[in-house]
């Protein structure tokens, strides 16, 4: 986590605005201002710090709350003014529960960026409250098996939809491969994260260019 804090440009009031985003979704989840021991106490923990300007003190993002932020990384903007930091949150950033506190919309359309790490809490939360009627608990009392015929399945209907060239078949087929698989890394207890790490690592070797 290497930054270089001399050329940070903090305003007159020894202040720099800090944009804390999900690592993994990219949601912005709050805004909040650091000093330069806040930057130096991040950098140390790996955990959040900022200054508070009507407090006038430093704290400790979920020191009260539990709602902790483990810092993946930290990056400056080009005149060096302003920090992004990147976390893997371990609760809401709000302090009303929401996730982000920017969570008031308008002009568009909610954005569908989280819908695959949404669809993962969904699964396992049915995952660890079954009801009867769930075709995911259905899955889950059935085990492997189930699931990788149903994968089987979907990847056969993917390819039938690919071959008729209908677009909107094979959007629909791709989108239940997609669910059967994340029921599978859940049952085999995989996280996209591993996914990406892989992908990550491959790129770095330079495979599948």
């Amino acid at each position: 986590m290497s930054i270089e804090i001399e050329k940070m440009v903090f305003n007159e009031d020894g202040l720099i605005p800090a944009v804390v985003q999900d690592e993994q979704t990219g949601q912005v989840l709050m805004l909040a201002y650091m000093n330069k021991q806040a930057v130096e106490k991040t950098i140390e923990t790996e955990e959040t710090w900022f200054y508070s300007r009507s407090r006038q003190e430093l704290w400790n993002k979920g020191a009260t709350s539990g709602n902790r932020q483990q810092v993946r990384q930290l990056s400056l903007d080009c005149d060096h003014d302003s920090i992004l930091v990147q976390v893997t949150p371990r609760g809401p950033a709000c302090h009303t529960g929401e996730t982000s506190c920017f969570y008031n919309h308008s002009l568009a359309e909610e954005s569908n960026r989280k819908i695959v790490y949404e669809l993962v809490e969904e699964i396992r939360h049915r995952k660890e409250n079954p009801v009867e009627d769930s075709y995911t608990a259905y899955l889950f009392r059935e085990g492997i098996d189930k699931v990788l015929k149903k994968i089987g399945e979907e990847s056969s209907e993917v390819i039938i939809g690919a071959k008729n060239e209908d677009k909107q078949e094979l959007t629909s087929e791709l989108a239940d491969l997609a669910y059967h698989t994340l029921v599978l890394m859940e049952i085999a207890g995989l996280d996209i994260h591993d996914v990406k790490q892989e992908l990550v690592q491959r790129r770095t070797k330079g495979e599948g260019d």
